[in-house]
């Protein structure tokens, strides 16, 4: 968590930005929690520590957050964008259910393999990438009781 901490430091120093107390706390506040956050997720954690927090303020620390590397917006489907660490975290894809909107993270190295030769074979140098992967979970599938949606 440190090392997060420092990197959106740094980052904020050569954007000639400071890092504020409240910054500060929506920082601390979304390092310490290991789930995919909308901004009214976090918005809710941060107000219990800081009343005075505004959700567009927790919006805009988010973007800087995700510019700085330290996380990373992702679409989960849906209207809500989430955001997960990204700095220090194994990649991984998602799984997303249309139906209750449980969403799983898969690791895959034969995937991964094949990606890297589709880009070998076209002579393509990838900056990054993501799989997501939409359809109907086990559960929703079996008709019953609707899932919860994780994370």
């Amino acid at each position: 968590m440190k090392q997060e901490k420092n990197i959106f430091i740094d980052f904020l120093r050569k954007k000639d930005l400071k890092l504020t107390k409240q910054r500060e706390i929506i920082l601390d506040a979304f390092l310490k929690t290991e789930r995919h956050l909308s901004t009214e997720e976090l918005y809710d954690v941060v107000r219990k520590k800081d009343s005075k927090i505004g959700q567009a303020t927790v919006f805009r620390t988010l973007k800087l957050l995700a510019q700085a590397q330290v996380a990373r917006q992702i679409d989960l489907g849906g209207k809500i964008k989430r955001f997960e660490h990204k700095y220090g975290h194994q990649h991984h894809d998602h799984l997303i259910c249309t139906e209750c909107g449980k969403f799983i993270e898969a690791v895959d190295l034969d995937i991964e393999k094949l990606q890297n030769k589709l880009c070998r074979r076209f002579e393509f140098k990838s900056a990054s990438h993501r799989l997501e992967i939409f359809g109907i979970c086990k559960v929703c599938r079996k008709g019953g009781k609707k899932a919860v949606k994780s994370q």
